[in-house]
């Protein structure tokens, strides 16, 4: 309904003093929200009947054997669920929710996987809001339907109302658990990852002492004691043998200096990452600058995954990247260790080449660091690697 105002005193008809037509804003924005609303009733009602049907059944059935995997599986589907409605949030509504970190895989075995999904707190505040929306549904599709025929002039401020309250269960219930949940998923994960590191590191030093240190010195008694029986019939050839077991004595005490060195070197724990450093860079083939930049050393956990990182790196160095030269830089930038190693190689190495790129990243994600190839086919390459500093404690040197 158009309504013209009153003209001026003096004014003419016709001078175009008429307003534009007084109407209410029906724009892109208003029509999405109507259509939210209106889909408020099939969707709750899809939602309310896989809350009731699934996971009250798999609740009751928890006193079976399949209860708990009908609910864990449950609440994997009330995640998907969730998904979606956090799309159709995003699309008509605007509302832009963070979608939930995913769960961690079968690698931790079925009992830790089923556990972890049964107390799922993002399936559960998603069921929560699936059971919940169907009154909600009927009330918003009523209201926004009658309005569209009846209230049509306030529709625009009713429908914008509604879908406030809307977004308002979205961002409460469907948005991503708080930063403690996050950092526990994340921590159980990585737990995972250090069990399997450590298990590895204790396999790979049992091999070196099978295979080296404990065969000599297997061998060096041996032959003691043959030349124990040869000592008062053949004195010389005795001597002969006490004289080869002391070169096997010296060899067996380089491996065993080796492999303390692999677990962790005395000139770190001496002399802190600086000296560490530079030893390992004389064993590299190529020549390397090394800069460390530390006005104090950080924690000897810190400082043991810094060596191993920078020492593994480079060896790919010596290995792989047939490069002329090749740097380490390490530095304290506030409450992080940053290690940068660059060589002028050939390039092209990646987290899934197979030169233990990928158990760094992982060594170093189960601390809370961070791991970067920058690699371009033809080279550089640039690591990055970064830890969280944390000060050294008064017992550890």
């Amino acid at each position: 309904m158009t309504e013209r105002l009153s003209r001026p005193m003096g004014a003419q008809e016709g001078d175009g003093d008429r307003l534009p037509p007084v109407r209410f804003a029906y724009d892109r924005h208003t029509w999405k929200e109507i259509a939210h609303l209106l889909a408020n009733l099939p969707v709750a009602l899809i939602g309310f009947v896989y809350v009731v049907t699934v996971l009250f059944t798999g609740f009751w059935l928890t006193v079976t054997v399949i209860g708990f995997p009908l609910l864990a599986a449950g609440l994997t589907g009330a995640r998907l669920l969730g998904r979606m409605e956090r799309a159709r949030a995003r699309k008509l509504l605007g509302v832009r929710v963070d979608e939930p970190s995913r769960l961690p895989g079968r690698g931790t075995g079925f009992l830790p996987w089923l556990w972890m999904r049964v107390k799922d707190p993002v399936g559960w505040r998603t069921a929560l809001y699936d059971f919940i929306r169907l009154p909600w549904g009927i009330l918003t599709f009523v209201i926004t339907l009658t309005s569209l025929f009846v209230l049509w002039p306030v529709l625009p401020f009713i429908a914008r109302g509604l879908a406030n309250a809307d977004r308002a269960m979205v961002r409460g219930l469907l948005s991503p658990s708080d930063e403690l949940e996050r950092r526990i998923a994340e921590l159980e994960s990585d737990r995972g990852v250090v069990v399997d590191t450590a298990n590895a590191d204790l396999r790979r030093i049992e091999r070196d002492l099978h295979d080296g240190a404990q065969a000599r010195l297997v061998n060096l008694a041996m032959g003691l004691g043959l030349a124990k029986e040869k000592l008062l019939e053949d004195p010389d050839s005795a001597a002969e043998m006490v004289a080869e077991a002391h070169g096997e004595v010296k060899l067996a005490l380089q491996e065993l200096r080796d492999l303390a060195r692999g677990i962790h070197p005395a000139v770190l724990t001496d002399r802190g990452l600086d000296a560490a450093l530079s030893a390992v860079a004389s064993r590299c083939t190529v020549p390397v600058k090394v800069t460390v930049d530390l006005a104090s050393r950080p924690a000897a956990a810190i400082e043991g995954i810094a060596y191993f990182t920078v020492s593994e790196l480079l060896q790919n160095i010596s290995k792989h990247s047939a490069a002329r030269t090749a740097s380490v830089e390490v530095w304290r930038a506030t409450d992080r260790l940053l290690i940068q190693v660059e060589d002028d190689g050939r390039g092209g190495a990646r987290l899934d080449g197979g030169s233990g790129m990928q158990g760094l990243a992982d060594r170093l994600d189960a601390v809370d660091g961070l791991f970067v190839i920058d690699s371009p086919q033809g080279g550089p390459t640039v690591v990055t690697a970064e830890l969280p500093w944390r000060d050294r404690a008064p017992g550890e040197g």
